[in-house]
């Protein structure tokens, strides 16, 4: 069993954390990650109002007795979703756990902490990481340059910036990016995360269209691209015909304007694809660590495997430790 800050404090078994996906964090995928001995995430932002919210966390209870979470992810918008109403919804449905992301966060983090809750907050720099610390956040979630989604614009990769992390942060912080077995867990943990934030490894693990999960375990770690990086707006996404449209449009003489490629990272493009299983209808988020994933297991089989895995590894750096020291002996 490895036990740490975050086992401690959330209640789970295995310091992992099913990755907040848009489209993806259905009550389904969150109770069969917290009844596998992780922590399941619901996404408020996959359903369409805060009271469609309020059923999902329902369900998602009637589905397990573990705990769970919420993300609630702050997006660049013209007209924001009214992120307050599902803020509160979730807290008068009881939930105690939440993972913040995106720009300006303050306002949801106070009324958290003021309603007892515990606050995971993801950042993609150290500076907005102490910017979390200052509100209060109970645990930092660092994305790496290999995460999906949005990976922020200093482009520092996980050895570099977990590392970067421990020294410099005092609230304990888990780890995103790059991560889908026992190997990259147990990897982080000695960069001085106390878990893991997984994405890719979760999708698979649920009904999501079978061309996808085919698209997934078939691809390797070339098979992820960066859009809206000319407008500071950097996204890791799967390379797929309708992204690499968008990179081209970005590219073209004189630039590119968000208009003018609206139509093709539109989220319910993104939405159709896990449904109709058309891996070049939308726009849809992929981290480099698909180039581990190889098979469709259960959210049990998962979590059990990565368990294992890394605790084995984790004993064999201890062994390692010892020999050293007897070597130093000679």
């Amino acid at each position: 069993m490895i036990e740490t800050a975050f086992t401690k404090t959330l209640g789970i078994r295995v310091p992992v954390v099913q990755g907040g996906m848009q489209w993806v964090g259905h009550p389904q995928l969150a109770a069969a990650v917290s009844n596998a001995g992780a922590l399941g995430v619901l996404t408020a932002l996959t359903q369409p109002d805060p009271e469609t919210l309020r059923t999902a966390i329902r369900k998602t209870r009637e589905l397990t007795s573990k705990s769970f979470g919420v993300n609630i992810t702050l997006l660049p918008s013209i007209n924001p979703p009214d992120y307050a109403a599902y803020a509160r919804v979730a807290v008068e449905e009881g939930v105690k756990i939440f993972e913040t992301a995106g720009n300006n966060p303050g306002a949801l983090i106070r009324y958290f902490k003021s309603h007892g809750c515990i606050v995971i907050h993801k950042c993609t720099s150290i500076r907005h990481a102490k910017a979390a610390e200052r509100l209060g956040v109970d645990f930092l979630s660092i994305d790496t340059f290999e995460c999906a989604g949005y990976c922020g614009e200093d482009d520092i990769g996980g050895m570099v910036l977990l590392a970067r992390a421990a020294q410099e942060l005092r609230t304990p912080f888990i780890a995103s990016g790059g991560i889908a077995d026992g190997r990259g867990l147990a990897a982080v943990l000695a960069l001085g995360a106390c878990g893991a934030n997984m994405g890719n490894s979760d999708a698979v693990a649920i009904p999501i269209h079978p061309n996808l999960k085919s698209k997934i375990t078939s691809s390797d770690e070339r098979d992820t691209i960066h859009i809206l990086r000319t407008m500071r707006n950097s996204a890791r996404v799967y390379k797929n015909a309708v992204a690499k449209e968008v990179v081209a449009i970005e590219h073209r003489p004189g630039g590119a304007k968000f208009k003018d490629v609206e139509h093709l990272v539109a989220g319910v493009r993104g939405k159709l694809a896990y449904e109709n299983g058309d891996p070049d209808y939308g726009i849809w988020s992929a981290s480099v660590s698909i180039g581990l994933i190889d098979d469709c297991p259960s959210c049990t089989e998962l979590v059990d495997r990565i368990e294992l895995e890394a605790e084995s590894v984790l004993s064999r750096l201890s062994m390692l430790k010892t020999n050293t020291k007897a070597f130093s002996k000679l």
